[in-house]
């Protein structure tokens, strides 16, 4: 298996470093460079590829120095909007390898009109499409496009390991627990996060099977969180409870 480690970026940015058993090296959304060369040094990894969600400055600005660092490293991410240094442009359904494992290419839009994610050994790394217990804001995508989304990464194997690039559990269990305040699992997450956060540790990684029980944003067909929004929106369909809770959440 892959070896993941977190990087702590601004005021709540994860990087994500993966990382193979000879010591080759991807990293995820560097929206910085310093602290990740330091650690590739003082860890004697090798960076080969660089994987990048997004096409937003907080994802991306570390690239040209890590290039710098290292020439050879390839530099994979949606062909939507330029990317710095990018040498492989990637969408929905495609395939790429990282060291020895193959890794799936998913469309999530939504957030913005050209967010991927990326899934393999048992690991997605979803940038901003995806939060534990919320989804990215619309920057540039659609209600449908990230209600699809979600979708699609709810349909992953529960047991995935949910690698997204923010810190904003604590806030985004608040929310839900406003959505569905009846909701035990919450409850007992809510619990958990606090301590972590008390600890200066992270909530990451999440899983799918989680996502499921606690994200309102996965729970659209649930007559918990229809009924949360019924004052929100004329519709009771699923994409306008979906829209009703992001506009819910945008005000929160």
């Amino acid at each position: 298996m892959l070896h993941v480690k977190s990087i702590p970026a601004f005021n709540d940015n994860y990087i994500w470093l993966i990382i193979s058993e000879d010591n080759r090296c991807a990293v995820v959304d560097p929206g910085e460079a310093s602290q990740v060369i330091d650690y590739l040094k003082a860890n004697s990894l090798t960076l080969s590829c660089i994987l990048i969600t997004h096409h937003h400055w907080d994802h991306t600005n570390g690239i040209d120095d890590l290039v710098r660092y290292a020439p050879n490293a390839k530099v994979i991410g949606p062909d939507v909007h330029p990317i710095p240094q990018r040498s492989m442009a990637v969408g929905d359904g495609d395939q790429i390898d990282v060291f020895d494992h193959r890794f799936l290419v998913v469309g999530v839009e939504g957030h913005t009109d050209d967010h991927i994610a990326f899934v393999g050994d048992g690991k997605l790394f979803c940038g901003d499409a995806l939060f534990s217990a919320g989804c990215g804001r619309l920057l540039g995508g659609t209600a449908e496009q990230s209600l699809n989304s979600l979708k699609k990464l709810a349909s992953l194997p529960i047991e995935t390991q949910v690698y997204c690039a923010h810190e904003y559990t604590a806030a985004n269990v608040a929310f839900a627990l406003t959505v569905e305040p009846e909701n035990d699992a919450l409850h007992l997450y809510r619990e958990e996060v606090n301590r972590l956060r008390a600890q200066g540790k992270q909530t990451l990684p999440s899983t799918i099977e989680r996502e499921k029980r606690i994200n309102p944003f996965l729970r659209t067909q649930e007559p918990t969180v229809i009924q949360a929004v019924a004052g929100r929106t004329a519709a009771d369909d699923e994409l306008a409870v979906f829209r009703a809770l992001r506009q819910w959440k945008d005000e929160f």
